[in-house]
């Protein structure tokens, strides 16, 4: 599952993905909860209703990857990687044409990302476009499997606390929750901690890297995602022991809600509610324990293309949609408890990413 893919497998995976979810019969006729699994191995809880909405979902998503697949038909394969609007800010000297493509394939580009990248081509688009394939290429091809048999065995505060944790991430999954998906699991936490020793290891980075491990297929991959988010893609500090970033990104947040509901700002202070109570796992996980992952990882589409301050454009989607229902609490736990519900059934991640655009972050004053 995790190695190198064949055609023939990437033709099953694609089939397996764009299966249509039947529930039984009988949940058809009464709306109760039924489970199933989605596109990475998770068992989620819902309602028919949910079904519908992640079979339409899916719908969508396989008719861009019709969109995907043309451009890589018609562009080339790597279309994606032609000359970025970034290029011509910065000066670089392009004859007009090139000006031209390089403007449309940035248009064309993020309004596709929006959309969704299709799951059999997201690891190959992630690591280019996230900075990942050019980091790895700055260090020896041997890079990773070096760092990992230089520490295997060690024992440091970060290895102790990512052991305790392992068990602990995602458990139930049918990979991750397995010998082999603690091992790799394992082997790309403790890589990082000694990687970083100022980041070391903070709880809510094995529920990231679980996730890129499913995405990534491949345990180096998966390294190197992680490496370019802690470092190049999310504010500063937010994994350090005293998780200064985090604090700066709760305070961020709090005026942002502030400026745009100030009606659920007013009636959350009057309960004496802290937002950070939800949103501190938000931006520490990144919404991988909060939203379903199918939902999750477009988020990440976005975020490994636009930056952090789509984790901002989504924290204030959530609140913004449920604001009527939010205004009516009178308990700190009925807040909560419509807030997880919330999210833990976002199965339309165009409620999140939809007119989220029209928001600006300024994440450079973080």
């Amino acid at each position: 599952m995790y190695g190198t893919q064949s055609k023939r497998d990437i033709a099953l995976e694609l089939q397996a993905q764009f299966s249509i979810l039947r529930p039984s019969i009988h949940a058809r006729r009464a709306n109760i909860t039924v489970k199933f699994q989605d596109l990475y191995g998770f068992t989620v809880e819902g309602n028919v209703d949910d079904v519908n909405v992640l079979n339409e979902v899916r719908e969508k998503v396989r008719q861009q990857g019709r969109v995907w697949w043309a451009l890589e038909a018609s562009k080339g394969a790597n279309w994606y990687l032609e000359p970025q609007i970034s290029s011509i800010t910065e000066g670089i000297p392009l004859k007009s044409s090139l000006k031209f493509s390089a403007l449309t394939n940035a248009i064309t580009l993020k309004r596709l990302i929006r959309k969704g990248i299709p799951p059999v081509l997201r690891p190959k688009v992630w690591f280019s476009l996230s900075g990942a394939a050019k980091k790895k290429s700055t260090v020896p091809e041997s890079y990773y499997s070096d760092l990992t048999k230089a520490v295997e065995g060690k024992v440091t505060p970060a290895t102790r606390q990512i052991d305790h944790d392992l068990p602990r991430t995602f458990p139930g999954h049918p990979w991750l929750d397995t010998p082999e998906g603690h091992a790799a699991l394992r082997r790309v936490l403790v890589g990082y901690s000694f990687r970083d020793s100022d980041v070391g290891y903070c709880q809510g980075l094995n529920y990231v890297a679980a996730l890129l491990l499913l995405v990534m297929k491949t345990e180096e991959d998966a390294f190197w995602m992680l490496a370019v988010l802690l470092e190049n893609v999310l504010v500063n500090d937010c994994y350090t022991n005293n998780l200064s970033g985090c604090h700066v990104e709760q305070r961020v947040f709090k005026d942002l809600l502030a400026k745009q509901c100030p009606r659920i700002t007013s009636h959350l202070e009057a309960m004496e509610f802290d937002v950070s109570l939800v949103a501190t796992e938000w931006f520490l996980c990144l919404f991988s324990k909060s939203l379903p992952s199918e939902t999750t990882l477009r988020v990440w589409d976005v975020l490994f293309y636009e930056g952090a301050k789509v984790l901002f454009h989504v924290a204030l989607a959530i609140f913004k949609m449920k604001e009527d229902e939010l205004l009516l609490t009178q308990h700190v736990g009925d807040v909560i408890n419509i807030l997880q519900k919330t999210t833990h059934h976002m199965f339309d991640p165009d409620e999140l990413l939809t007119g989220t655009s029209t928001w600006r972050v300024n994440i450079n004053r973080i």
